[in-house]
């Protein structure tokens, strides 16, 4: 059985030595977990990511495994720096700390559009422990690259490197092909007691079971947050406040940057029962300041227990406020369903009139996700549908609008969509498969008229209050094939050997865009770079 879960766990063991709490968070690693975290045997808070591992089961059984995965038969310390070990690390009895090199060099070929694809990425990471109740994780990259047709259009009109920065020489060379930026995250987690731990990141989160999610998502760059996690019983309740930055409003003085705007979550996460678990969330998103004046962080906001829908109310509703559900259902041994609801603007007597009221703004998920699919081991398996409204997520600007550093705080595709996806993994040894498959259809804009998939474009720019309906507009057809085989050099930092390839078509009645990629490269790292959009 040890042998079993090590396979499912190889990269994970990595992360854990003795005492170490973070865990950053990446689907292609953390489905790698689902034996364990869905396991009919436990109550595991598998909605809130990244994982904090003092208080889970995860903790003794990477501490186990860690030992178990070391191959005993290379003893040159060449051969288990490159195989088994990190770069640095050191292990004493009151902390601990470990660092890496983590290169990220790839080459691949655009066939479509005739562009020869590169990214040159040199990061690190460095993490450990002080004591038995602080942690503390960062990573860092500079990066260089070349990107296919469709990456490079979406940098081009955004000027931000998706999920991560701007371009540094946007403003000098707009429409440059060659792409160059620096992205950094950094974590510190103190756990006071069985009860309470205190997170302060500059780093993403999410909230969810599936592979998007309509809460909460790691869709963009990073941003600065205070977190504080509480545990009793069947119950996490986690409260974080958190700054983003808009590029796409203008700038009220240069010398402050991109404007900010901020942030505070609520999420309640119950496990009813070893099968059953529900979770409640509400968000308020409001501006730093505006052209009359600064009104930077809202103190009516800081109560961790209150209702934030009702503060924003008694604010004169200025801000931008987000409800939402989520439900998880652990079908059979191994399979779990699982789902959400978010609620931006609703009006019930709009909705039972079915005239597509605009502001019935919502956004729903519905999936299915396990392990060891077809009595096949380490065969994991996800199955998702999303979809949102026309409108859900905008605001009135885009410095109120639900979203951070130009893109989505919750799906990549903004709003007016409906997705279907599915994702396999097979892992045997130190050989990775990875498949995934996406179908979607949403409207765009048309005509000149705001059809509501865009959530940076102000709902005041519509046309009508009512007539819109979900993947209204131009009526776009999209189709995404992933598939990568790779190899594991290390589990230590995800050092691999990767061969990629992928086809995307983006097809409605003004044309077709293909793009058809294969890629080869040394990589590492555990951070989601989404391409499928």
């Amino acid at each position: 059985m040890k042998k079993k879960i090590f396979g499912l766990l190889l990269v994970f063991a990595a992360f854990y030595a003795s005492a170490q709490q973070i865990i950053p968070y990446s689907y292609n690693q953390y489905q790698r977990l689902n034996r364990s975290l869905y396991s009919l045997d436990t109550r595991f808070h598998t909605s809130l990511k990244p994982v904090i591992g003092d208080d889970t089961i995860i903790t003794r059984q990477l501490d186990s495994l860690l030992m178990s995965g070391t191959d005993q038969t290379r003893h040159s310390w060449v051969s288990r720096k490159l195989f088994n070990e990190h770069l640095v690390e050191i292990n004493r009895e009151d902390y601990t700390v470990y660092m890496d090199f983590l290169p990220d060099f790839q080459i691949g070929r655009d066939f479509s559009h005739a562009i020869t694809t590169w990214n040159n990425t040199r990061g690190y990471q460095i993490g450990g422990t002080i004591g038995k109740k602080f942690s503390f994780y960062s990573s860092g990259f500079e990066n260089q690259a070349r990107f296919n047709n469709y990456l490079n259009n979406y940098i081009n009109t955004k000027n931000i490197i998706p999920g991560m920065t701007n371009d540094k020489f946007f403003y000098e060379i707009p429409r440059r092909k060659i792409k160059d930026w620096a992205y950094a995250t950094a974590i510190i987690n103190y756990t006071a007691n069985k009860y309470f731990t205190f997170t302060l990141g500059h780093d993403k989160n999410f909230i969810g079971d599936g592979y998007r999610s309509t809460l909460l998502s790691d869709v963009s760059a990073a941003y600065p947050y205070f977190k504080i996690t509480t545990t009793l019983g069947n119950v996490k309740y986690m409260m974080m406040w958190a700054q983003f930055q808009d590029p796409a409003s203008p700038q009220l003085s240069y010398d402050n940057g991109f404007r900010k705007k901020w942030g505070a979550f609520h999420y309640l996460d119950w496990n009813v029962t070893n099968r059953l678990s529900l979770g409640f969330f509400d968000s308020i998103i409001w501006q730093d300041a505006d052209e009359k004046g600064k009104r930077g962080f809202d103190v009516s906001y800081l109560n961790p227990v209150i209702f934030l829908r009702t503060v924003e109310g008694m604010n004169n509703s200025p801000d931008n406020a987000l409800l939402g559900l989520t439900v998880k259902y652990k079908l059979f041994n191994n399979g779990t369903v699982y789902g959400q609801l978010a609620l931006d603007e609703f009006t019930a007597k709009e909705v039972f009139k079915g005239k597509g009221y605009w502001a019935n703004k919502s956004a729903v998920q519905l999936g299915l996700k396990g392990f060891d699919a077809f009595k096949v081991t380490n065969l994991n398996y996800l199955v998702e549908f999303n979809t949102a409204r026309p409108f859900t997520y905008s605001q009135r600007t885009s410095i109120l609008n639900y979203g951070n550093y130009a893109e989505a705080l919750a799906h990549p595709m903004g709003a007016n969509f409906r997705e279907f996806l599915t994702i396999w993994n097979y892992q045997l040894g130190r050989w990775g498969f990875y498949g995934q498959g996406n179908y979607a259809q949403y409207g765009l804009n048309e005509n000149g008229e705001n059809f509501g998939k865009d959530i940076n474009e102000s709902y005041f720019t519509r046309k009508q209050d009512y007539g819109y309906e979900t993947t209204g507009g131009l009526k776009t057809n999209f189709y995404y094939l992933d598939g990568r085989i790779s190899y594991l050099l290390n589990p230590k930092y995800n050092l691999r050997f990767e061969l990629g390839g992928i086809m995307r078509t983006e097809k409605n009645s003004l044309g077709i865009d293909r793009t058809s990629q294969i890629t080869f490269g040394l990589r590492s790292t555990f951070r989601n770079i989404y391409q499928d959009f």
